[in-house]
């Protein structure tokens, strides 16, 4: 899939039967959504998300996972869902390379990893498209080396049940029709995410 996908906590019944890609990606899958899933049709052991190390991949995946939350949570349950972890720098010192994952990792890569007295270079991926397949395999698709995220849901049982009322309810706030909710949310926890913006 290319670019952001339709938003399915806040699209009609209707939109969403007709959206395309989400009909290909069902088909790519070989499953079905809703009361129709099985996850034994699943064609794959894990199912990754591999977006852009930066906040528009981060969309991205946020609109991918509430597409699986909300039409195959089972998936998720299982634990078959992953979120690829992209490297967002390079980071070059002679023949050393190493790769770092956002900007705390290449803080402490620079500390840990390299000559002090040596000048280290250092670029930032703008996407995934501009590496190339060599260093795309190494980082994010070979899996002796990649780095996987599992995106874990709390079970509608009674271990889980107030748990999985608060991942409700999130989804909904954040993802869902009434923008309010999301402004208020964003309101009350902006000082946690500040630090985290990638302006």
């Amino acid at each position: 899939m290319r670019g952001k996908i339709l938003n399915v906590a806040s699209a009609s019944s209707d939109k969403l039967s007709q959206n395309q890609e989400l009909s290909d990606l069902l088909q790519a899958l070989g499953v079905k959504a809703k009361n129709q899933f099985d996850l034994a049709d699943l064609r794959y052991g894990k199912v990754i998300i591999m977006t852009d190390a930066d906040v528009d991949g981060a969309h991205i995946a946020a609109l991918l996972m509430t597409f699986f939350y909300q039409e195959m949570p089972q998936l998720i349950e299982a634990g078959r869902l992953f979120l690829a972890q992209p490297p967002l720098y390079r980071m070059m010192q002679g023949s050393k390379t190493f790769y770092a994952q956002d900007d705390k990792h290449r803080e402490h890569l620079l500390l840990t990893e390299f000559n002090q007295g040596t000048k280290v270079e250092i670029s930032r991926f703008k996407g995934l498209g501009e590496m190339p397949p060599s260093q795309l395999k190494e980082t994010t698709m070979n899996p002796s080396t990649r780095r996987l995220l599992r995106v874990n849901l709390p079970k509608r049982d009674l271990d889980g049940a107030d748990k999985r009322r608060e991942a409700d309810r999130l989804v909904t706030t954040l993802m869902g029709k009434k923008p309010e909710l999301r402004f208020g949310y964003i309101r009350e926890h902006s000082e946690d995410v500040l630090s985290q913006l990638d302006i």
